[in-house]
Order: C-alpha cells, then sequence, then structure tokens
C-alpha cells in the first residue's frame, strides 16, 4: 500500500530536525517554474490570491524571493517535519523510528501545491501555496492544470517501486483532486472518520485530520499490506464499523464522544 497525506498550512523550522538523512524532492524544475510565476506577484496579489493578511502575503512574497536551490540542511528541511498541521500532530513523525520512517519513506507521500509530490525526508523550503490557488500559470488558469498528470504518473512510480496495488487516500478532497484518476494504477481506499456528537456520528474537522495522521503513522508502524489489516485500525478510541460502511473503499471508522 501507498498512503497519501496533504501538506499543512503551519510550517515549523524552528525545531531542530530530529533525523540526518535527507532526499531531495523529485519535481523540483516544476517547483522552479511555479516559484518565478510567484515572484512576478506583489504582496497585495498574493493577499488576495491566497486570501491572507497583509502581514502572511509579505512573509510569503518574502519565501518566494529567497528560494533558491540547492536545498540543503541548513536552508530547508525535511518535509515530514517541516509541516506542522493537524494530520502531523496525529503523525508524530519525530518519534518514528529509523526502520518506519524508512519505511515511510518508500510508502508514504505528501501531496504540495508547490512541489507535486514529496517523500517524508525529502528536504523542502518555507512556502505557502495551496493545491486549490487560482495561481495562472503557463500551463493554465490554476495549480490542477499546471500539474496535470505529473502527480499520478509520480504516484504510480512509488506504488512499482512498493510492489503496491492498492493506494490509501488520506488527503484532503482539494489536494487528493490533483491526482489524475484516469491515469493511476491503483484501487484507491478512502477511509472516512466519524465522532460521535450529542448522539450523532458526523465527519468533525479537526479530529477527521488528526486520525488522518494517526492512521498514517500506524501503516508506517504496522506495515499494513491490505484493507483488511487497515479495518485492524484502533487508535486513539477509533474503530472500524462494518454497519457505517456504504463502500467498501470507503471503510467507516467511529469513535464516541470526547469529553
Amino acid at each position: 500500500m501507498i498512503t497519501v497525506i496533504s501538506p499543512a498550512k503551519n510550517l515549523d523550522f524552528e525545531t531542530p530536525a530530529t533525523v540526518t538523512q535527507f532526499t531531495q524532492p523529485e519535481l523540483l524544475e516544476h517547483s522552479e517554474e511555479l516559484i518565478k510565476v510567484c515572484r512576478t506577484l506583489s504582496p497585495q496579489q498574493v493577499g488576495s490570491l491566497m486570501k491572507i493578511s497583509d502581514k502572511l502575503a509579505g512573509l510569503n512574497v518574502a519565501r518566494f524571493s529567497e528560494w533558491s536551490q540547492p536545498f540543503t540542511v541548513t536552508n530547508a528541511k525535511q518535509a515530514v517535519l517541516a509541516f506542522n498541521g493537524d494530520v502531523y500532530t496525529g503523525l508524530d513523525a519525530s518519534t518514528l523510528s529509523t526502520e518506519e520512517l524508512n519505511y515511510a519513506q518508500s510508502h508514504l507521500r505528501i501531496l504540495s501545491g508547490l512541489y507535486g509530490v514529496l517523500k517524508p525526508l525529502d528536504l523542502m523550503q518555507a512556502y505557502r501555496l495551496e493545491m486549490g490557488t487560482k495561481l495562472e500559470n503557463s500551463r493554465g488558469k490554476n495549480l490542477y492544470e499546471f500539474w496535470g498528470s505529473i502527480i499520478a504518473e509520480k504516484l504510480n512510480e512509488a506504488l512499482v517501486q512498493a510492489q503496491a496495488t492498492q493506494l490509501v487516500n488520506l488527503a484532503s478532497n482539494e489536494y487528493f483532486k490533483a491526482v489524475d484518476k484516469k491515469s493511476l494504477k491503483a484501487d484507491i481506499i478512502t477511509p472516512i472518520f466519524k465522532d460521535c456528537k450529542n448522539g450523532q456520528y458526523k465527519v468533525i474537522s479537526f479530529y477527521a485530520k488528526k486520525a488522518r495522521g494517526m492512521m498514517a503513522r500506524y501503516i508506517m508502524e504496522q506495515k499494513v499490506t491490505s484493507l483488511e489489516e487497515l479495518k485492524r485500525f484502533d487508535v486513539a478510541g477509533y474503530y472500524y464499523s462494518e454497519e457505517a460502511t456504504i463502500k467498501n473503499n470507503e471503510p467507516v471508522f467511529l469513535r464516541a464522544e470526547q469529553n
């Protein structure tokens, strides 16, 4: 199985990396093309495009300006340690063993608006460019048109290398939309996490994001290779519910109300 997750808006480049090994992103020539487009934008245009404050717009204009190759451990950080959102709280990559990180390196991929696809230990420089951004570029009017089938092709390479035929989609809709499903040579499994609130089970964004990270970690720890094994996921009170599952490839995991 190959697992995909989304990146995070929040970044942590202050905390020292807990590992020394690193790899380089494989799609940097495409990233460079996007950076050149982003460098033509004023802070006001960046703020309007990304719907962010003037302060954040200024920060990201500076990031675009400072972005440069080659990536080293002094100007970049391993992606799985640099992202700092709810998914990554659940994943808690800094506490994975060397063996688990090595497994993740061949079985986990992070989708990215700027980098396309990242392996966990790929170095990356700070950025903000969400996949849904309507950034006009030489290939179209947004990032979905820019990436086309490139991301799916990279995932296909990972599937072949891992001798896998299934892809576990733990990414958000915004990011997984960037994967050209027609080009992808895998059965897609999309777990759904529902928490009980006021007697009803529903997807609660904060909890669901964290659960995606916890499941990604579970897959790396247990070296999960099948849907049946995935259904055994039982972290933080979640459990597989056959009754709540409507489609076999969209297994539903439930959790009792949190106090």
